[in-house]
């Protein structure tokens, strides 16, 4: 801010990085600040400047210090030419934008809130046609402290913030997940028997129909208690999705290919692993990074998890054999 009103806005996404050399800001800080969407305004995209950033800041300080050691560089030739001089300086490695769902994670993942848009937009009159109550009335019913409405059944449409898993006294698996709406977020009690049947779709990100009922306590925020879970996706016929044994051919390894995936799909690929991983590992996961294989452990494996892979990867990146 103090360079911006000390000589003017920033013109370009380079002219920043000159302008910063030196500065406490580092590339740590300007990747942030790529995927909070602070560049948006100029014209790259943000999944160019994330790919691009490190070079041409490697090319801004190996300027600077060859300047200060007296060489010359071709940045001080031909000044006249500005124009042409900036597009010899940098290389961008240009690529098609994230998908509106992947930009928006990445606001969410640097600010805690999202900036461009919110994942639930486009569904808001299909979630109004289905959901019951949302965290706006939540939110009320804390204010009124009404004991009444406790065990009320409800239907909610939310995407899931977080899961917290936790083993039960018979060592079954139940789950704590925040769930955020429109209107706020909320915490959603999963116990053993739904999560269970419901396990396959509880990744962050997912947006999902929770038919459950009210846990109304003193002193507490109002939560629901999940009997089903169901992904949402606006259709008709949306339904709960059960983790069933399908008729596959035993395959003993899924193979990913990391090689071209962005660093936003390896995060959640890490946690779709990791959530996959329990008492049943049906198969052994391995990822291909530019032709090394690397084991990642094993998982419990089926079609409607090899779904969930595909969405993150894509399909052309999977392999199971």
């Amino acid at each position: 801010m103090s360079e911006r009103e000390k000589n003017g806005e920033f013109k370009s996404f380079t002219d920043f990085c000159e302008r910063m050399s030196g500065e406490s800001v580092n590339k740590k800080c300007i990747e942030s600040l790529i995927k909070a969407g602070a560049f948006d305004e100029f014209e790259q995209t943000r999944s160019t400047l994330l790919a691009s950033f490190e070079g041409i800041l490697d090319t801004i300080n190996d300027t600077s210090r060859k300047t200060m050691q007296g060489q010359v560089t071709m940045f001080d030739l031909g000044k006249a030419e500005d124009e042409k001089i900036e597009n010899m300086k940098y290389n961008f490695t240009t690529l098609k934008e994230f998908d509106e769902k992947e930009l928006l994670s990445m606001e969410k993942e640097m600010l805690g809130i999202y900036i461009s848009g919110h994942p639930l937009e486009k569904l808001k009159e299909k979630i109004q046609q289905v959901a019951t109550i949302n965290t706006l009335q939540m939110m009320q019913m804390n204010e009124a402290n009404n004991l009444n409405d406790d065990g009320k059944q409800v239907k909610y449409v939310g995407i899931i913030n977080s899961i917290k898993k936790k083993y039960t006294k018979r060592n079954t698996l139940m789950a704590f997940m925040t769930v955020e709406d429109l209107y706020g977020s909320t915490e959603i009690i999963v116990f053993d028997s739904c999560y269970s049947k419901s396990q396959n779709i509880l990744i962050e990100d997912n947006i999902v129909l929770i038919d459950g009922r009210l846990s109304i306590r003193e002193d507490e925020p109002v939560k629901i208690v999940a009997n089903t879970i169901t992904e949402f996706n606006g259709k008709k016929g949306d339904r709960p999705l059960f983790c069933q044994t399908t008729k596959m051919d035993k395959p003993k390894t899924l193979t990913i290919n990391i090689t071209n995936i962005s660093e936003i799909q390896k995060d959640k690929l890490r946690g779709a692993i990791k959530f996959f991983s329990g008492d049943r590992n049906n198969i052994a996961v391995q990822v291909n990074d530019n032709g090394t294989l690397k084991p990642c452990g094993t998982i419990y494996f089926n079609e409607q998890i090899l779904k969930a892979f595909e969405e993150i990867v894509g399909q052309e990146n999977i392999e199971v054999k």
